[in-house]
């Protein structure tokens, strides 16, 4: 994807959150820390691995789906990726065939907000990351990327038992 759009997308949602305060002091930045496990981090979008050149508070390392960065230590918020730019959204085509957003259904394990709803987020921070994600959709590359994106996501809101397995 071409550094112009990735850099228009990041700069579209800016320092917008999800709430008017930092939802990070509901949580203590459940989303910037890893897990147990020392596991965590956030795809990154096509391009931005060479945004991210030189970051000495994350590593990039290779995943199937796409490349990961894995934090180390707090970001440097004007560099973060497009991905925690977002969360706890996803990217998911509306019902005119538009890109839009939802709740990440893989935010509920640690986002106090999931269980809220889209209701409970500034709706400035909602168009924003709708708007980020209809530019990167401009792209082919980043179209593509949307719709992997939405196909891994999805199989997280399948039933872990079929119906009647219970």
């Amino acid at each position: 994807m071409d550094r112009e759009t990735l850099l228009r997308a990041r700069q579209a949602i800016g320092e917008l959150t999800p709430m008017l305060c930092d939802c990070g002091s509901l949580c203590g930045a459940a989303c910037c820390a890893p897990d147990a496990d020392g596991q965590g981090g956030v795809y990154l979008f096509p391009g931005e691995e060479a945004l991210l050149a030189g970051c000495d508070w994350g590593r990039v390392v290779p995943d199937a789906f796409a490349p990961m960065l894995m934090c180390d230590d707090r970001c440097d918020r004007s560099r973060r990726p497009l991905a925690c730019r977002i969360f706890p959204l996803t990217p998911v085509r509306g019902r005119n065939g538009l890109w839009t957003v939802r709740m990440d259904a893989r935010a509920r394990a640690m986002c106090p907000l999931a269980g809220h709803g889209l209701n409970g987020l500034d709706p400035r921070f909602l168009r924003a990351a709708r708007d980020a994600l209809r530019l990167i959709a401009e792209q082919p590359e980043g179209e593509a990327f949307l719709e992997r994106w939405l196909a891994l996501e999805s199989e997280y809101r399948k039933p872990l038992w079929p119906e009647g397995e219970k």
